[in-house]
């Protein structure tokens, strides 16, 4: 067994020094799309104006308002529930569930908005977002390009998403 061991690692070993030179000539970049994406200006500018949208602005504030309202009905239970009989705890607790699925409702509206609001993004930003990786790619000499997700570590000097943020902002309205 310990001879198969130390078979084993002499392969493991040769394996190494004959992957590590060539690696050496290899440049290799990590590049998080997401990230690049929504931290260009025409990104935060295109959330901004969801965030300051009448619908928006109406929306968000009946899901506060749902959520504000189902607190204060759970705080009213919980002060009166030994007082009141037990319809109208059932009666209370009816009211709550409203509350809770309007809050649910409005909060699954907010998310949708968001979801829909990224995918218009990542379409009106991809083209300018293939070059501009285009670009970092030629100019940088970089041969292996690795998503940030697939990376246990990188150092910063590989990361890319930084440089791509900055082209989409040149290249984008």
């Amino acid at each position: 067994k310990i001879v198969q061991k130390i078979k084993a690692l002499i392969i493991v070993v040769i394996a190494v020094i004959v992957t590590v030179p060539a690696l050496a000539d290899e440049k290799i970049a990590v590049l998080d799309i997401q990230r690049s994406v929504f931290a260009s200006s025409y990104a935060q500018n295109e959330g901004k104006s969801l965030e300051e949208s009448a619908d928006f602005v109406s929306l968000m504030a009946k899901l506060e308002g749902a959520a504000s309202d189902f607190q204060a009905l759970a705080k009213e239970l919980e002060e009166k529930r030994l007082t009141w009989s037990a319809e109208q705890i059932a009666e209370h607790q009816k009211k709550m569930t409203y509350k809770k699925e309007d809050a649910e409702l409005a909060n699954k509206k907010v998310q949708t908005e968001r979801q829909q609001l990224a995918q218009r993004i990542m379409q009106k930003v991809q083209p300018n977002l293939d070059e501009a990786v285009k670009e970092l790619i030629e100019e940088e000499g970089i041969t292996i390009l690795l998503r940030s997700e697939a990376t246990l570590f990188r150092g910063p000097d590989n990361d890319i998403t930084a440089k791509v943020a900055d082209r989409l902002n040149k290249k984008m309205p």
